[in-house]
């Protein structure tokens, strides 16, 4: 009898201990981690690339600052201009972010001419003295004029008188602006020649953007890096025989850079090669009456810090601050914390508009930092000769 309930006791415990190696060594092959793609891995890829956006887990230095160290010249800006390209902001509100900011400047790049300019000076330029600068343009409308080059630069002069400072080309010329013969007006037109000499002349600034970032250039396909920039906006696609290449652009603009010493030329947009910063350095080298600003170009410099870092310091009497992105404080604040700071790894302004990348700070040092916010636009603007 004691060997029997010795017996039951064992068998139980031995079913209670003993593994159930049938149904639970399933149940472990289910739950076990693999190496191995899942099978419905490619058809479970559905997210659309406008819904994507990944929250960094990078744990990472994060320095905003509010304030310029040093105060700063805005030379590359649309705000209140005469073609409508920003909103229009009640101007306290533009002065209420540049104090926010240390921003003691901007220029009004397209402020046009005549009545149109003139409005521009009377709302933003005459009633805070010092805050605004504003350019001029030329009238393409006239370009088949027999007396076209002597009708701008009496224009230009014009403009001067009425208190502009500078003369602005958009990008049209060279892409889509056409005399009445259909052919495209090239950049060093010998028409225009005149026009840049009368700049020189008068001591005033020629700001130029010349082409577009080079995928515009690209097929916009799947291996075009700023694929969904293009699809927003289809009429900034310059790819196809229709166009001249990006290289065939900046050649034409540089040939007509160096028919013209004694003009101050800004190539906006760094020259607007900034994916190409050894051919930006060539052109600073070859050209001293070229400079640079970087607006609008912070996402691609800022994605390759250790060369843009050592190109600043070397160039850091050619290089002036531009944004081109409308008025706000949060921009401003984007820029200086790219400029002032080592932070790594964070949005560049308008993120993921132009690439989906990120950027990193550059710490500039102060003497670099100084030239670049406000005394190399100083000293160009100091130029000025007046008619």
């Amino acid at each position: 009898m004691l060997a029997n309930r010795f017996l039951t006791l064992s068998l139980a415990l031995g079913f209670a201990l003993w593994p159930q190696s049938t149904p639970q060594s399933a149940s472990q092959s289910q739950d076990q981690i693999g190496y191995k793609s899942a099978a419905d891995a490619e058809k479970n890829k559905t997210l659309l690339l406008k819904d994507f956006h990944p929250k960094s887990m990078l744990h990472a230095s994060e320095h905003n600052i509010d304030r310029a160290k040093f105060y700063v010249i805005d030379v590359h800006n649309h705000t209140n201009d005469a073609m409508g390209i920003e909103d229009h902001l009640p101007p306290e509100r533009v002065i209420e972010i540049m104090d926010n900011t240390n921003v003691k400047t901007v220029v009004i790049l397209t402020g046009m001419w005549g009545e149109k300019l003139q409005s521009v000076i009377d709302e933003m330029v005459k009633p805070y003295p010092g805050r605004f600068i504003v350019f001029s343009q030329i009238d393409f409308s006239k370009i088949d004029d027999p007396n076209f080059s002597q009708e701008m630069v009496a224009q230009l002069d014009d403009s001067v008188k009425r208190g502009a400072r500078g003369l602005k080309q958009l990008k049209d010329l060279g892409l889509s602006v056409r005399d009445k013969s259909g052919k495209l007006v090239p950049v060093d037109d010998p028409r225009l020649d005149p026009i840049w000499e009368e700049a020189g002349r008068l001591g005033i600034p020629v700001s130029i953007h010349t082409s577009d970032p080079e995928a515009f250039f690209h097929p916009v396909d799947n291996t075009n890096e700023r694929y969904e920039e293009l699809i927003e906006h289809p009429d900034w696609s310059f790819y196809g025989p229709q166009f001249p290449t990006k290289e065939e652009l900046l050649a034409q603009r540089d040939r007509m850079f160096a028919r013209h010493p004694h003009t101050t030329f800004v190539a906006l947009h760094m020259g607007n090669w900034p994916e190409n910063l050894d051919y930006v350095s060539h052109l600073l080298d070859t050209l001293p009456n070229v400079m640079v600003d970087f607006a609008a170009r912070e996402a691609e410099l800022g994605r390759q810090p250790r060369r843009a870092r050592e190109f600043f310091i070397k160039y850091q009497d050619r290089i002036m601050f531009g944004t081109d992105n409308g008025m706000d404080e949060a921009m401003y604040r984007n820029h200086f914390r790219w400029l002032e700071t080592s932070d790594e790894y964070f949005d560049y302004w308008g993120y993921p508009g132009q690439g989906r990348w990120k950027i990193y700070g550059l710490n500039l040092p102060d003497k670099v930092l100084e030239k670049i916010y406000h005394k190399n636009a100083e000293r160009v603007f100091a130029e000025f000769k007046g008619n």
